[in-house]
């Protein structure tokens, strides 16, 4: 993903603070919990799809991030998200995260995540709801 990106070339977007635990032994937060904070925004996102762990559910199969900037506490953060790539069995969900009010992001992250039916134990076609949603 082009690191000029901009909060508004993002459909989906999740805002977050910033925690005290968050903060790591240089006194900024953590790199491992910016993925945390993409999590929390993606699982917000799943919803929309009615995702339901067992034959309709994902699972994730690769994660790139990219940290361009350190993040001080407290901060209020929005994560923007949308679809980029869609594939037969898999589809990437590109993120930006950004400190508000501010124009360039802390980071950037593509997420690869498979459809997957639990009780079948197998990948499966992606689902409509993703299908249409990478259409719009």
């Amino acid at each position: 993903m082009d690191k000029s990106v901009r909060i508004e070339d993002f459909h989906f977007t999740h805002n977050i603070k910033t925690r005290w635990k968050d903060l790591d032994a240089f006194r900024h937060i953590n790199n491992a919990v910016y993925l945390s904070y993409i999590e929390d925004a993606r699982i917000i996102l799943l919803r929309r799809w009615d995702i339901n762990y067992a034959e309709k559910s994902l699972i994730v199969a690769s994660v790139k991030i990219d940290y361009l900037k350190q993040v001080q506490h407290p901060s209020s953060l929005i994560i923007g998200q949308k679809l980029t790539r869609l594939g037969n069995k898999s589809f990437d969900i590109s993120s930006a995260m950004f400190i508000e009010g501010e124009l360039q992001p802390v980071c950037i992250s593509t997420i690869t995540s498979v459809a997957f039916d639990f009780k079948l134990n197998q990948t499966v076609k992606v689902f409509k709801e993703i299908i249409d949603d990478y259409n719009k």
